[in-house]
């Protein structure tokens, strides 16, 4: 399964970024291979509006399940959920504890933003 992890550098021993629309990297975990590849969210950040949903549609392209993040708002949420793809907040620490506690079961999903829009 895929999973994607905001995160503020490009390996696993980066941090969670804390943000989703306009976090600097989507590193995407295969989980059954341990093969990882990494997404430049530059466009999305310059963004003024929409970053969220275009980091939804970014992450529906390369087959992301499951999407471990620190926040998430409405938009973002709306549109990872209509692509099929589970959330969860509240993710801190390095992008590799992140996929190894997921792995673990030790997060939940979530079923609604946890912050408001622009956050």
């Amino acid at each position: 399964m895929k999973i994607a992890v905001t995160a503020t550098g490009t390996d696993l021993s980066s941090n969670v970024d804390p943000r989703f629309g306009r976090a600097q990297y989507f590193l995407i975990v295969d989980t059954e291979n341990g093969e990882d590849i990494v997404i430049d969210n530059q466009e999305s950040m310059d963004l003024s509006r929409g970053a969220g949903i275009q980091s939804a549609e970014s992450l529906d392209k390369n087959n992301v399940k499951v999407l471990l993040t620190g926040h998430c708002g409405p938009n973002a949420f709306q549109t990872l959920s209509a692509a099929g793809i589970k959330v969860i907040v509240g993710v801190e620490g390095t992008v590799n504890d992140a996929v190894e506690r997921f792995k673990k079961g030790e997060y939940e999903f979530t079923d609604s933003a946890d912050v408001t829009n622009h956050w």
